[in-house]
């Protein structure tokens, strides 16, 4: 089978398109071939190596996950012996990184509990941009962040994955919602729907004296304190993901907030997967949608690789498995 595959790290151009043995399952795995995958931060940070923390994930001196990629759709083609929640033929997605990675290539052996039955009227291309960015947004808004009817809400970092669903979840309670991005994806925000957009390099939403009931945040940039200026008296900041250097303090001084002001500062866990099936429900209902960049091609892999990195797609980068 083919995939791409990188040795070191540095910028995805060391990613090498390969030939290499199909797997086999083992007990508890199915074999998928894969239709579809997505580009993600982990991708971004596991080829390059940094920051430089994350390589006590994925390896000191070199990758141990060869293969990047953590979340597909496909079809199942092989089962491990122990397999019961699926079989032959059937048509599955989600967010494999619990178990390893390995997207980026025609076929992966994954755990069984990596994946869900994708719904008929949801593609392929539609599946892969789901799993990981839904998580964020549905567990950032709904279980940590308790949003209530008719909230105020900001999103930072509303023109990625997280943020287009981030809109879409908050919508199903009425929420009156705020988006902070910039470039070419302020135009896609205001056609699906935020209420209001901000230019981060044009204003600074913790210093434009609007306050928000809730904030959900994907980049994290500035210092805890900026944040809580943007809350109301009783309001909420979660962060799904950000720089090291903004997040450790916040959570040092989590604690201390929470004895001294009624504001309320939360870091969010990514549980993988959790109510996935949910979210296919809302799929199925018309409710939600995946906006994808792409699709691009497996072998314009690092190049898709790269315009993420540099911040410029809109929603999710979604890439299809089409070598000859």
């Amino acid at each position: 089978m083919k995939a791409l595959v990188f040795t070191k790290y540095g910028s995805p151009e060391i990613l090498q398109l390969r030939e290499i043995d199909k797997p086999t399952p083992k007990e508890n795995e199915v074999l998928v071939k894969i239709h579809a995958t997505a580009v993600n931060d982990y991708d971004w940070s596991m080829i390059r190596g940094k920051p430089y923390l994350y390589r006590l994930l994925f390896g000191l001196l070199k990758p141990k996950h060869q293969i990047p990629g953590m979340e597909l759709s496909g079809i199942i083609e092989a089962l491990g012996t122990n397999v019961e929640s699926f079989k032959v033929g059937d048509a599955v997605y989600g967010d494999i990184s619990t178990y390893g990675f390995g997207g980026f290539a025609e076929y992966v052996c994954i755990n069984e509990k990596a994946l869900v039955i994708k719904p008929d009227k949801m593609s392929f291309e539609e599946a892969t941009a789901i799993p990981h960015a839904s998580a964020l947004a549905l567990q950032g808004l709904v279980d940590t962040g308790d949003i209530k009817k008719g909230q105020k809400v900001l999103i930072n970092g509303a023109g990625g994955g997280m943020g287009t669903f981030g809109l879409q979840i908050a919508k199903l309670y009425d929420a009156e919602v705020t988006g902070v991005d910039t470039g070419d994806k302020l135009k896609m925000m205001t056609e699906i729907g935020f209420d209001h957009i901000i230019d981060y390099k044009k204003e600074d939403f913790t210093k434009n004296g609007q306050i928000y009931d809730l904030i959900l945040d994907a980049k994290t940039t500035r210092s805890t304190f900026d944040y809580l200026r943007a809350l109301s008296s009783k309001g909420k900041y979660v962060t799904v993901g950000g720089y090291l250097n903004r997040l450790f303090p916040m959570f040092l001084l989590k604690p201390w907030i929470s004895i001294f002001s009624k504001k309320r500062i939360h870091i969010v866990a990514l549980k993988p997967n959790k109510d996935l099936n949910y979210i296919s429900e809302l799929f199925e209902a018309g409710k939600i949608r995946p906006v994808i960049d792409g699709p691009f091609n497996l072998t314009e892999v690092p190049e898709a690789l790269q315009y993420f990195g540099e911040g410029r797609h809109q929603g999710k980068v979604v890439i299809v498995n089409n070598t000859p």
